[in-house]
């Protein structure tokens, strides 16, 4: 053991960096049992090992080991062990704690092994608490320190409820006439989403551009198939219409082989389904498709929360099992190293061949969810770790699996974004998978998606969870095209008016366009992105804006022969190759007239009942003439080749909209 701890001091004192790194890095220690540690200093500093005991002499394991008045720390391993770097020639005092137990302090010494024995905290678990709702029945037994939540029952104070040995009958919990059922939560309550303004129409005389950048995330979907499945309908600004369209794959022309682009565009125009008075225009983006086997190499940092927000099947075991999925996709070549944080951030398995699999799931099934959220010093260990490990030419991330409830350290959106944005030009990528409810963070983790240059998954269930890391392995983990901006120029003779369909918070300028010092969208292998727009057509009512006075009033329109031949608009695409500086321009025109809804391909009629079936989600007053019932039709006529079911699905949750609300909702909006 002190030969193993002399090999790791040199990495505490701040050893050199590899060549490629900029800065030095925090040194990770390992431990040999599992569990292992970072130093998020650059001081000397002392090693401080040992182990935890209860009184009975067992061992205990996931013991929070931490350095008073700081979040560095360490947890026990399986083993009870522990090893935590403290500043030499400090005045330093350890933390020990674990639930259940007397939490303890020892001061640092000349000793560098400290063992420690917790005793159980008996007032902690001196009082059950019983939460009664419908029915009940009987319940007999001793029962030490129990108090009843509930009304009061009569002729018992609640401190003759909890002496000790108190028997409880189904006369004594009937005679507390609890409410049959307990209020159902508002949708999304202790949700926090970002709210956005819809777009409004804009007059192509005075903004013939619009401009945004890429977003392939479709966190959002999955997020309203849980609220629709748990019987609720969502709420308005969790419904973000550009993550639906993209939740589906479209069959897309693809880049050919010999072109050097990565990335293809197409467009499509037919009649508005919720308004037939306008069209609807369709520009779908196509990346290229590479088979896995092809892929470079990789090295991920999976950066998993465990605090205690995170504890539930749905959460943190939820992640587990996604990960677990993810790994079997590992090539021998590829690397994978595990970070975790609650009230500290630790390295739970060093980068690890994939050809290892048994040591990354050991890894993973070590988990556990307890105590407080140190995001930003999961981060950056995240970041140090994947940079020390760099592969030039490979596809270097950060796979961040949380609810997104940092409430230690970097809290707020601005200092977590800076960080973000600090280390992704590195050419460190980050991947965000979100999970649980009453406490997501949505706003919070596509923001640092987005800042990231990676993208935002939300994991309703194991079947989206084998979606996203195993089915669409290449596009959520591999970028093929990076700031990735859309430039829409529309040609006043064919178009008065137009509006963009979701997309609200990706807008940018119109100078943003050609900035290649904007950060924007990026696009996985084998993505499709589907982007829509409404046109009001020149000729058709407009919208119920006054004439100007000190502008002169619009052409006349052009005669039947022009509005044919005219372009109705021009989309301009901008990427960078992954580790490129300087972007590479594509430009697509759309013309021709625009044909019946029925007429039109079947990708285009489903994005169009997506877009549909968002917009009567969202309660928007853009949705026109859109009924469930008509959204239900469109999108079920459209569903061509659908060997997932992913198109039945989504039938099936239009429906499900539908009967939520209520029963003035049959056939109507």
């Amino acid at each position: 053991m002190k030969n193993f701890l002399l090999l790791l001091l040199p990495l505490a004192l701040g050893a050199p960096a590899r060549a490629q790194e900029p800065t030095p890095l925090p040194a990770p220690i390992i431990r040999p049992s599992g569990i292992v540690l970072m130093d998020t200093t650059t001081a000397r500093a002392i090693a401080i090992s040992g182990t935890v005991r209860d009184d009975r002499g067992q061992l205990l394991p996931g013991v929070t080991v931490l350095l008073k008045g700081t979040q560095r720390g360490a947890s026990t391993d399986a083993q009870g062990h522990y090893l935590l770097l403290v500043p030499r020639g400090g005045r330093a005092t350890l933390v020990f704690s674990s639930v259940g137990y007397v939490a303890q302090e020892r001061r640092v010494g000349k000793d560098v092994v400290i063992n420690v024995v917790l005793k159980p905290d008996n007032k902690a678990l001196e009082e059950v608490v019983v939460t009664g709702y419908g029915a009940t029945r009987a319940l007999q037994g001793r029962v030490a320190g129990v108090a009843i939540r509930g009304a009061a029952s009569p002729g018992r104070s609640r401190a003759s409820r909890k002496q000790q040995g108190y028997n409880m009958s189904s006369a004594d919990l009937m005679s507390l006439a609890p409410a049959p059922y307990p209020a159902r939560p508002e949708a999304g309550a202790g949700d926090t989403y970002a709210h956005m303004a819809e777009n409004a129409f804009q007059a192509v005389q005075q903004a013939p551009l619009s401009t945004f950048a890429l977003d392939v995330d479709n966190a959002s979907y999955a997020n309203v198939r849980r609220f629709l499945t748990e019987g609720q309908l969502p709420p308005a600004d969790a419904v973000r219409v550009e993550e639906m369209l993209n939740y589906f794959h479209y069959d897309y022309p693809a880049p050919p082989p010999a072109s050097p682009d990565p990335v293809r565009i197409s467009t499509e125009l037919a009649v508005c389904p919720w308004n037939p008075a306008h069209q609807l225009a369709r520009i779908g983006i196509r990346a290229r498709s590479v088979e896995t086997s092809a892929l470079p190499p990789a090295n991920l940092v999976f950066l998993v929360d465990v605090s205690g927000s995170m504890q539930g099947p749905d959460r943190l075991g939820l992640v587990q099992a996604g990960l677990r999925l993810l790994v079997r996709q590992l090539r021998p070549h590829d690397r994978v190293a595990l970070v975790a944080y609650a009230g500290a951030a630790g390295l739970v398995l060093p980068p690890t061949p994939g050809n290892q699999p048994e040591a990354i799931l050991g890894a993973i099934d070590r988990l556990e969810a307890g105590g407080s959220t140190a995001g930003g010093a999961g981060l950056r260990l995240a970041y140090a770790t994947a940079r020390q490990y760099f592969a030039k030419e490979g596809n270097n991330r950060v796979v961040l699996a949380t609810d997104g409830d940092f409430n230690v350290g970097e809290s707020s959106d601005a200092a977590m974004e800076q960080l973000i944005v600090s280390e992704r030009e590195s050419g460190v990528f980050l991947t965000v998978l979100g999970c649980g409810r009453g406490n997501l963070r949505d706003a919070r983790m596509e923001t640092l998606a987005d800042k990231g240059n990676g993208n935002y998954a939300y994991l309703d269930n194991l079947a989206e969870a084998q979606r996203v890391l195993v089915a669409q392995f290449g596009g959520t983990l591999f970028t093929v095209a990076q700031d990735v901006k859309l430039q829409v120029e529309f040609n006043p003779a064919r178009v008065a008016h137009y509006r963009l369909v979701g997309y609200e918070n990706r807008l940018l300028a119109a100078e943003d366009f050609n900035n290649d010092r904007k950060d924007a969208g990026e696009l996985g292998a084998g993505h499709t992105v589907t982007a829509l727009y409404e046109l009001v057509p020149v000729g058709a009512a407009q919208p119920l804006v006054d004439k100007l006075k000190y502008q002169p009033a619009p052409a006349p329109p052009v005669t039947m022969q022009q509005f044919i031949a005219n372009d109705v608009l021009t989309v301009k695409l901008r990427y960078k190759q992954p580790q490129g500086r300087t972007s590479q321009l594509l430009t697509q025109p759309l013309n021709g007239a625009a044909g019946p809804l029925a007429q039109a391909s079947a990708d285009f009629r489903f994005a169009a009942a997506v877009a549909q079936f968002g917009l009567l989600l969202r309660q928007s007053p853009q949705a026109g003439t859109a009924t469930w019932a008509a959204t239900a039709a469109l999108a079920a006529g459209s569903r061509g080749p659908d060997a997932d079911g992913y198109r039945a699905e989504l039938v099936r949750l239009v429906r499900l909209a539908q009967g939520l609300s209520g029963p003035a909702a049959v056939g109507v909006r």
